[in-house]
Formats: structure tokens, sequence, C-alpha cells
């Protein structure tokens, strides 16, 4: 007599919930005293495909203040940006 074959077992699928999916973040870029403007400037540019003139801009900001928002976007899109800002060792944070 044969055995019927057992379909297999009811199994639990948990879905990963991405609680990163829509959320707003920034880059924020702080000032250092052995970056030259340009090494800044062009490394904003890099990372962030602004125009000279707003990356600019930018470097001044963090310049006088001590740090400035240099991109906000989706938090995956911070990421990439502040990777590249610190090739070169530029000091960032992302916030949330």
């Amino acid at each position: 007599m044969e055995t019927p074959i057992q379909e297999n077992p009811e199994v639990e699928i948990y879905e990963e919930e991405r609680i990163d999916a829509g959320l707003e973040s920034r880059v924020m870029l702080y000032n250092d005293d052995w970056h030259t403007f340009d090494e800044v400037i062009l490394q904003l540019i890099k990372a962030t495909g602004c125009s000279y003139d707003e990356a600019r801009s930018k470097a001044f900001e963090v310049h006088i203040k001590g740090m400035a928002t240099v991109y906000n976007g989706e938090f995956k899109d911070c990421l990439r940006v502040s990777s590249i800002l610190e090739e070169i060792a530029l000091h960032t944070q992302i916030v949330t």
C-alpha cells in the first residue's frame, strides 16, 4: 500500500517592511580647514549634479555657518551623495 505524498506544510511568509521608503532625508556637510573651495565645489557637483554656481553657494554657506544642508532626497540617495562627498574625506551626516 502506498503512502500518500504529503503537501508542503503551511509556511508563513513575512514581508520585510522598508522603513526608509519615501522618507525625506538630508545631507549635512561640515566645514574643515584642509579642503580648498575648489575641491569642495567640484565634489559637490560630482555628488549632487548641481551647477557650479549652486555648489559654490553651498560651499560658501558651509564655510560661513560651519555646516549646511547640501542635498535633500530619499535616504538611499542621501547615502550615495554622502559617500561621494566622503571620497575626499569631507565630513558629512545624514539627517532624517
